[in-house]
């Protein structure tokens, strides 16, 4: 019974990489029951930084580590987007150098266990369908970009810039400041045509699509000449996105009264 024991925790030393988190429902699967849980985390073998969750340290917690767990070790299709994609692909000085919330996107709902994790920071989860119903079926965008972190040789699958710049006007004007996405937009000039065209076409939200088109006309960006927006879906009718804005007349949205529009 020992050996079967001793067998069992190499196993589980294997499959589930330090620092990583499992479910309940993982170990199970993987034949680690409750009793044995039990027994792997009285010996110390095992930490439950929340109920019905383990993982193989004791060191804290990060949310890269959750990231990586959620996607690699649970297999969820979960991209880190918006805000978050943005900053830790090193534009944070554009928007804030503190991560305060991870903006996660995706089909499906994440576990709700996430909100009960001892971390400062918090999940929030979109679903990526509203955006991109084409998520369905597939990514309607090449492989998300893939960054090693927290010191573990696996990845996280973070979206695209041209992606996470879509995702990020999502949340204006109600979550996200339209002067530091304008900030953001106008040091955006290295993004790649044949990915925007294709994300542009695919994203089903008028007031994204004219918003972005918005900043980039803003700030003549090389590649917007190489757009075609004529198979982009604008709608049709003004969109008033701020009262008491100022509406620019070539995309019909309004936008704050300071901030300088064409």
């Amino acid at each position: 019974m020992a050996k079967r024991f001793d067998s069992k925790l190499n196993r589980l030393q294997q499959e589930l990489p330090e620092g990583l988190l499992a479910d309940a429902a993982w170990m199970q699967a993987h034949g680690y029951s409750s009793a044995l849980r039990s027994q792997y985390v009285r010996a110390g073998w095992l930490d439950s930084p929340t109920r019905r969750v383990y993982r193989r340290s004791r060191s804290p917690l990060t949310w890269q580590q959750v990231v990586i767990s959620l996607q690699s070790v649970l297999d969820l299709s979960l991209a880190v987007g918006g805000r978050t994609a943005l900053e830790q692909q090193g534009y944070a000085h554009y928007l804030s150098a503190a991560v305060r919330e991870v903006h996660l996107y995706g089909t499906k709902h994440p576990p709700t266990w996430l909100a009960s994790l001892p971390l400062d920071v918090a999940f929030r989860w979109h679903n990526s369908l509203r955006l991109f119903p084409g998520d369905a079926d597939a990514p309607p965008e090449p492989a998300p970009v893939m960054v090693s972190a927290a010191g573990l040789t696996l990845p996280i699958r973070y979206s695209s810039k041209e992606r996470a710049v879509l995702e990020l006007l999502d949340e204006l004007p109600e979550h996200e400041s339209f002067h530091q996405v304008d900030a953001l937009m106008e040091g955006l000039s290295d993004l790649s045509p044949r990915r925007l065209q294709t994300l542009l076409e695919a994203c089903a939200s008028v007031k994204v699509k004219r918003l972005f088109l918005f900043f980039a006309d803003r700030h003549r960006h090389a590649w917007l000449s190489r757009l075609d927006t004529s198979r982009v879906d604008l709608g049709a009718g003004k969109r008033v996105l701020v009262k008491g804005g100022k509406l620019d007349p070539r995309y019909n949205i309004t936008v704050p009264a300071d901030l300088e529009a064409h």
